[in-house]
């Protein structure tokens, strides 16, 4: 058997609705590592106002999202699919603090090895909050997956099963 490049990586995100992309990355990321935390981070900012735009959008509700994204780990046996609350991680404005959900993300995951995502932006928060960990970016182009959560949530219902897992 292959030795894996890291002994614990975390792959997180809103997944707002997990897609096929998004299962591209846990795939990939997952064949880099011991053990993967794929962490769905719910009740934040952003989320909660485009659920009070979609109330009745089933593919966007927390814990639809969480059962589809176990569902489809289910066969990367060193993944690991997790959820946390940031509802309480905001600013004094009100908006995410992301710095606030850095212990979660620790307690939840141990100590992380590798940091990955799709897009190169979140890098040096990921540096500062997981000083010692890979940050490894993943299809950042999407060129492997051509989709996005925002395109997504922009198609009609036929259209959107194409990318759904």
């Amino acid at each position: 058997m292959e030795a894996k490049k890291f002994k614990t990586g975390m792959y997180g995100g809103k997944f707002m609705p997990f897609h096929k992309g998004h299962l591209y990355c846990a795939t990939v990321a997952a064949q880099m590592c011991e053990t993967l935390y794929v962490v769905l981070f719910h009740g934040g900012e952003q989320e909660l106002k485009i659920l009070e735009q979609r109330p009745n959008d089933q593919w966007l509700k927390p814990e639809s999202r969480l059962e589809r994204m176990k569902k489809a780990c289910k066969d990367l046996k060193n993944v690991k699919v997790v959820d946390i609350d940031i509802t309480d991680c905001k600013k004094a404005d009100g908006t995410e603090d992301w710095d606030m959900e850095t212990p979660l993300v620790l307690k939840t995951c141990g100590k992380l090895d590798a940091v990955f995502g799709s897009e190169s932006g979140y890098e040096e928060y990921f540096q500062r909050a997981y000083p010692g960990a890979k940050v490894v970016i993943i299809d950042e182009e999407r060129k492997i997956v051509p989709i996005s959560g925002t395109m997504i949530r922009n198609m009609n219902e036929e259209e959107r099963r194409v990318w759904m897992v």
